[in-house]
């Protein structure tokens, strides 16, 4: 069952946008749920365990831990918000607290015993950041740090914060904010060199350097196929050498012997653990042993690496196998040692493997193990063998084939022998393996498995308070931050306040000579449960009561305080509330404004009450008053004062029980339109006088300009505004002739501007019926 957790960057540069429109903390979220879409379609992806954890403080960094559902965990990765600091050290140790938590409790790492690769809980940690400076509030650092002190019980017991079935990866967003005109590099995705690089080499992953959606999607399907049931081992060359490959070699052919140190002489690479295919849980023998010997004295164990390092000498040895004695085949994940085996070609000879300091003579200690390519050439193998496996198979191979589970005396003498060069801690082992084998118990029952009664105490008290924490942190994950500590605001209800006295302005105005401008309505009761946030957070609240209570040397400090407290009342009208905040207004009343029209002071008069008022358009310009509003036959609306009979000519224009009319093909006139008569040529310029010009009034003049729209589009017609004056569908133009008075009462005014839009729209109205009518027109 892998664990995939999810370390998402929230710090405020990831708020930075790409040219594909969207933030670096939106492509992160979209990543990981593309990341499980793609994991899903594996049928083993049942029994996935899901993960998030930002860049907050613990617990509140942790979004989703061991219990939270899967909708918990999509809720809380789409609540994300970028506002914090680039603190990934603290955020990547959280990771591997949180990973840790109950692997005392369960046993999965043996301490003391060995290590089983076939007890592990396999884990994936998938850093989602912008790869920009790390942040925190000591300053910027140039290099990823984790805190060594953590409050986890038992991580004394390991150099590390991770284990060695934990492997983090990190996808570096580097999208940029303007679309690259180069075409992008064809191939694998590049590491990053970013400071959380070393990091992934370290725990056995890597990280990718991503430019674009295309190198995302790369990235995240390489992550799903590496989702592998395994732990990482180092393994380093011991001794010299192999030969060269001269008999296999044609004469003509020689290998190249390169001097110096090889990529495969050092690996830091995954062994894969395969499940059963019957019950799903890997099952194994063997451990690979500790890098020391345990002592009966000590009362607690030493610490070991995440990772154990396994050497492997050069020398060819030949494989061994017994029948019916169990042992341990691990696949190892592709590198530079298993090419170079590989390229030998050897199939029938294989490297021993050691541990360091794990004899209790030997500094290299006994060959546990091998490293053999498989028989068709295609990967290498790693046996995990009985310890001094080169002792032990021959004495049982004697047991089974000659002396028949009837072991002489001598035979039993080498066999004690060799369990005084064995590990203590290989006694349960062996005893699993003689049971399988069907060998007689040849072990006392009251062997010591190598842990004295202090270890086993120690380790049983690591085990309790690991399940304490563990409860404690799951139980703290999910609740609110507590408030950060401030200055209570309390009311002393009864007494009368200094503000409250009628003298008091009168007072203040003797002391500094200016005056106050606190409210004289002062309620008492309106900040009473509110606590001020403190803007320093190392300033104390002070609440002394006895002036022999400050301290002497604070004694000037308290008095100016005190003395601008109460001397500068003028600073701000109303204390607990800054300049910004008078400015600021809920969403849910921004479009209230009839109730701040009714809280605004009274306007002033107009200087022409006769003229019409302005409607205001607030919230929508194209408000209309549709009081005035009528629609005339030809679909044109046009606004009159209160005219809602039938338009003045229309009886005229109506006799004889004309055809119904139809819409007209002419635009809608605009309002406010000024008229201005055509100019021929032979014609003498007209006096300004003769112009009419109409603004701001309810009325809607009509003139012939107006109506050249659509009559060419429509009937392929010169314009009405454009025939000839002496044609016979002449436009006849009325001008105004008599001059009016300079000036005119506005109620004359209003007067001679309607009679003349009356007499202007019945000789249009003419017109248009007398267009609509023409031979050859479309019905």
């Amino acid at each position: 069952m892998p664990v995939l957790l999810f370390l998402i960057d929230t710090s405020a540069s990831m708020n930075q946008r790409t040219h594909l429109g969207t933030t670096y903390l939106d492509i992160a979220k979209g990543a990981v749920e593309t990341f499980m879409k793609l994991r899903g379609r594996d049928p083993a992806s049942r029994g996935d365990r899901y993960m998030l954890v930002n860049f907050e403080d613990v617990p509140f960094g942790i979004k989703a831990g061991w219990k939270e559902s899967h909708a918990t965990f999509m809720t809380e990765l789409r609540n994300l918000q970028a506002t914090g600091l680039t603190t990934i050290g603290q955020s990547l140790r959280t990771a591997f607290d949180l990973l840790n938590l109950n692997r005392l409790v369960t046993g999965i790492d043996n301490y003391g015993q060995g290590r089983n690769p076939f007890f592990l809980e396999p884990a994936i940690i998938i850093a989602i950041t912008d790869g920009n400076k790390l942040t925190s509030s000591g300053g910027v650092q140039d290099e990823l740090h984790l805190p060594l002190t953590t409050p986890l019980p038992g991580s004394e017991l390991t150099k590390e914060p991770f284990r060695w079935d934990q492997r983090l990866f990190a996808l570096v967003l580097r999208i940029p904010g303007n679309a690259s005109v180069e075409p992008e590099p064809l191939g694998g995705v590049p590491p990053d060199d970013s400071p959380i690089t070393p990091m992934c080499e370290v725990t056995g992953g890597r990280s990718y350097s991503v430019f674009s959606q295309r190198m995302l999607n790369q990235c995240l399907e390489s992550l799903v196929q590496k989702i592998q049931s395994g732990v990482v081992i180092n393994f380093e060359k011991t001794g010299p050498d192999p030969p060269p490959r001269s008999s296999l070699l044609s004469p003509t052919h020689s290998e190249v012997v390169k001097s110096g140190p090889q990529p495969w002489h050092c690996c830091h690479k995954l062994i894969y653990v395969r499940p059963n295919p019957k019950t799903g849980v890997p099952i194994g023998h063997w451990p690979i042993p500790e890098a020391f010997w345990p002592d009966q004295n000590s009362p607690t164990l030493p610490p070991r690496s995440a990772h154990p390092h396994v050497r492997f000498s050069c020398l060819d040895a030949e494989p061994m196998v017994i029948d019916k004695v169990p042992f341990d085949k691990y696949e190892l994940e592709p590198s530079p040692l298993t090419q170079y085996i590989l390229e030998r070609k050897s199939p029938h000879t294989c490297w021993q493997v050691f541990v360091c300091n794990s004899a209790k003579y030997s500094d290299l200690g006994q060959p546990f193990g091998y490293l053999k390519a498989s028989t068709a050439l295609n990967c290498v193998n790693l046996f995990v063998m009985p310890y001094n496996y080169p002792v032990l198979l021959p004495l049982l191979d004697d047991l089974i084939k000659v002396h028949k589970f009837k072991p002489t005396i001598k035979w039993r003498q080498s066999f004690e022998n060799y369990l005084k060069t064995m590990p203590p801690y290989y006694i349960g082992s062996l005893r699993k393996a003689l049971r399988i084998m069907g060998a007689p118990n040849l072990l006392a029952d009251n062997m010591e498995y190598g842990l004295s009664y202090s270890v086993v105490s120690y380790l049983k008290k690591l085990s309790q308070q690991s399940k304490i924490e563990y409860d404690r942190l799951i139980a703290s994950i999910g609740k609110k931050p507590p408030p950060e500590a401030g200055i209570k605001v309390r009311w002393r209800g009864g007494g009368v306040f200094l503000a409250h006295r009628r003298d008091f302005i009168q007072q203040l105005q003797s002391l500094t000579g200016e005056a106050t401008t606190l409210p004289m309505e002062l309620n008492p009761k309106e900040f009473q449960g509110f606590h001020l946030a403190l803007l320093n957070k190392g300033l104390k609240p002070q609440s002394f009561r006895n002036p022999y209570d400050i301290p002497r040397s604070h004694l000037l400090d308290q008095l100016s305080r005190m003395r601008r407290n109460l001397l500068n009342t003028s600073v701000c009208t109303l204390r607990g509330q800054d300049s910004d905040q008078l400015h600021s207004v809920p969403i849910a009343q921004m479009g209230n404004y009839q109730d701040f029209l009714k809280a605004a002071p009274q306007p002033l008069r107009d200087a022409d009450p006769e003229q019409p008022k302005r409607l205001h358009t607030f919230g929508n310009p194209f408000k209309l008053d549709k009081k005035g509003m009528m629609i005339d036959e030809a679909d044109e609306f046009v606004t009159s004062p209160q005219n809602k009979g039938k338009r003045p000519g229309d009886s005229n224009n109506m006799q004889g029980g004309g055809p119904k009319r139809r819409r007209c093909l002419s635009p809608l006139l605009r309002l406010g339109r000024a008229y201005t008569p055509p100019v021929t040529p032979p014609a003498s310029p007209r006096p300004t006088g003769g112009e009419i010009c109409i603004e701001n009034t309810t009325n809607l003049l009509l003139y012939p300009q107006d109506l050249r729209h659509r009559d060419e589009d429509e009937n392929g017609r010169p314009q009405v505004g454009q025939l000839p004056l002496h044609s016979e569908e002449g436009v006849e133009v009325v001008l105004v002739e008599d001059q009016l008075p300079r000036y005119l009462s506005p109620a004359a005014l209003k007067k001679h501007i309607h009679n003349e839009t009356t007499k202007v729209n019945s000789e249009l109205r003419a017109l248009i019926t007398k267009e609509i009518r023409k031979p050859g027109r479309r019905k």
